[in-house]
């Protein structure tokens, strides 16, 4: 919002500092409103659409108790939860300042200040004001659209689009939980998407599969000759993402030590590329996933527990397909359309069979199973119609564990039985299943693209 059209509420004791905001911004605002009595402000704010409020720490009033800016905060907080709020305080009340902007204030400013720095605050909060609102709305317009990779309409999808919708806007730390496959990825970059920052990169990083060299190569960067293929200095995925979001993916499979020296970059917010000595300055915004439950996270065998404090300051969890009531069939419409024109077949519609076996399935690899299921049917289909038939489910659900037997079965086929069991066994956590086949990630991955899994 321009300054030009706003209104500005200005509340302290000092006259003098009453006519002097007014005389620096009556030619700047649409309206100023001076105000010495705090005990007036909800009358104040019940008759005027105030934009931002200016509001002193300390009053001559009944409640003197060197708190008074912060009860009169939290008052505005609860009766107009969105104004702007920043806090004028002298030297003396620099702590209590900090307090308040724990408590929703925006900014303080401190006695005596520079005109041009309040006005450079004020119109820097207002623009901030702006996006965060027009963020908010336009969560609610997308969240549904074709365009949009986030796709529900069931109350569990209900509940994390009204989350995204809170967090986004803010700076605060976010981990996404869910099984493989439930979308922790999108709900990341509709979360940047939506920040403040959603005009800066957004950097994705896979740390589950980085081994120790290669987790402080690629988060922090190396200098040139900092180890044998270290050919140039470069830049770590923190300083790629300096301004915007850092995405760390498969956060709960990364070591003890790595954990160590990803603690330390975030309590200090500086990065030292290895093979140097001299610290950068990050600003990120940081956001984790994990298929991991909480509860093995918060396993000091596992997971140290200041880390996950640092990282986990709000918590997105992300449903599995299954639980999802009435998603699937939105979701497999969503896929048909996207693959129907990407592979240049006509609209396609779904026969009742099909609908009925789409819903009867549990989904063990969610959404992402369901999108292939639909890119394989749209691809083999003979028909603008999809039947029972065109619909192939994964080897995992169609191997009935009770009936199975290797007798007469190729090596291979044994081979790939057991993978695919394995890795269904611990939900699709790689690292897991390669540690109980006896197998390197490395060693697993290229048997997953021999057998086309």
């Amino acid at each position: 919002m321009l300054l030009k059209k706003a209104t500005v509420l200005i509340v302290d004791d000092d006259p003098d500092v009453l006519t002097a905001v007014k005389l620096l911004l009556k030619s700047e605002a649409k309206e100023v409103i001076t105000e010495k009595n705090p005990e007036n402000l909800n009358s104040l704010l019940q008759r005027n659409q105030v934009d931002i409020i200016l509001l002193d720490m300390n009053f001559n009033s009944a409640i003197n108790t060197g708190n008074e800016g912060l009860y009169w905060l939290r008052k505005i907080k609860e009766w107009k939860p969105n104004v702007t709020v920043i806090m004028i305080t002298a030297y003396g009340d620099i702590d209590l300042a900090v307090r308040s902007l724990k408590e929703g204030a925006a900014d303080f400013l401190v006695k005596p200040w520079h005109n041009l720095k309040l006005l450079e605050i004020i119109k820097d909060l207002l623009d901030k004001s702006e996006d965060n609102n027009q963020n908010k709305n336009n969560l609610s317009e997308k969240k549904n659209n074709s365009s949009n990779p986030l796709v529900g309409t069931s109350s569990l999808m209900d509940d994390v689009f009204l989350k995204v919708n809170k967090i986004a806007p803010t700076d605060a730390n976010i981990l996404i939980l869910g099984e493989n496959g439930t979308g922790k990825d999108l709900v990341a970059k509709a979360i940047h998407d939506r920040s403040l920052r959603a005009n800066r990169p957004f950097i994705k990083v896979d740390v589950g599969s980085l081994t120790d060299t290669l987790f402080e190569s690629e988060l922090f960067g190396h200098k040139k000759g900092a180890f044998t293929d270290a050919r140039e200095d470069r830049a770590g995925r923190f300083e790629d993402a300096h301004g915007g979001t850092l995405f760390l993916d498969e956060i709960g499979n990364i070591s003890l030590r790595q954990q160590a020296k990803l603690l330390t970059i975030l309590q200090n917010r500086q990065v030292t590329r290895l093979g140097s000595n001299k610290p950068t300055d990050i600003d990120i915004r940081l956001i984790c996933a994990t298929n991991l439950p909480i509860s093995e996270l918060a396993n000091d065998d596992r997971f140290r527990k200041d880390l996950v404090y640092r990282i986990n300051t709000v918590e997105v969890n992300m449903p599995p397909l299954r639980k999802r009531s009435g998603d699937i069939e939105l979701l497999a419409r969503h896929f048909a359309t996207i693959y129907a024109a990407k592979y240049l077949k006509p609209t396609i519609t779904f026969s009742d069979s099909a609908l009925q076996k789409l819903n009867n399935y549990s989904y063990p690899g969610n959404v992402r199973e369901l999108q292939y299921i639909m890119e394989r049917a749209i691809i083999m289909a003979d028909s603008d119609v999809l039947t029972a038939d065109d619909l192939i489910f994964s080897s995992i659900e169609n191997t009935s564990p009770e009936a199975e037997t290797f007798d007469d079965m190729p090596l291979s086929m044994v081979e790939k039985t057991t993978i695919l069991k394995v890795i269904d066994k611990h939900n699709g956590n790689i690292t897991r299943a390669a540690k109980e086949l006896g197998l390197t990630r490395t060693a697993l991955y290229r048997r997953l693209s021999k057998y086309g899994i």
